[in-house]
């Protein structure tokens, strides 16, 4: 596979997911975080993003919930280009169902090399970062080059 360089936004499009028993470490995340977050555009799963939005005023489009469908709806967004970070407090403790969904995505967010956040110390070091705010470019899977090649 081939790369290129493309450029990150420097208004975000922030993926905000988290398991059922990490759903309140999210919320108070968001809470801490809130004068940052509202300066960038919010997806979540439904659920997760139900939540945030009732509890931090903060606007979130919200998908279908992870185990019906969420995960793999933003999955496809990041493959379409659409999200540029993924938060997503998982519960390494507590077995999930959708378990291969969650893989997927986590795949997915590795494959299109989009900062990933999988717990509240990650979190808070990658929307510190002067990145967070600015636009800079990493480098993603040339998919015209891909098919062209095929």
């Amino acid at each position: 596979m081939e790369f290129i360089a493309k450029a990150l936004p420097a208004t975000k499009r922030v993926a905000l997911v988290a398991h059922d028993n990490r759903k309140n470490a999210m919320i108070q995340w968001c809470l801490r975080h809130h004068n940052l977050l509202k300066r960038h555009q919010l997806l979540a799963t439904g659920t997760t993003g139900g939540k945030i939005e009732d509890a931090t005023g903060l606007s979130v489009e919200k998908l279908l919930s992870g185990p019906l469908g969420g995960d793999q709806q933003l999955g496809a967004r990041i493959s379409e280009g659409q999200v540029d970070l993924l938060i997503f407090f998982w519960d390494p403790f507590e077995p999930m169902p959708h378990d291969p969904d969650v893989k997927a995505l986590l795949r997915i967010a590795a494959a299109w090399n989009i900062p990933v956040a999988c717990n509240q110390s990650s979190a808070d070091m990658v929307v510190q970062s002067p990145l967070m705010d600015q636009s800079f470019e990493h480098e993603v899977p040339d998919y015209h080059s891909y098919l062209a090649g095929r």
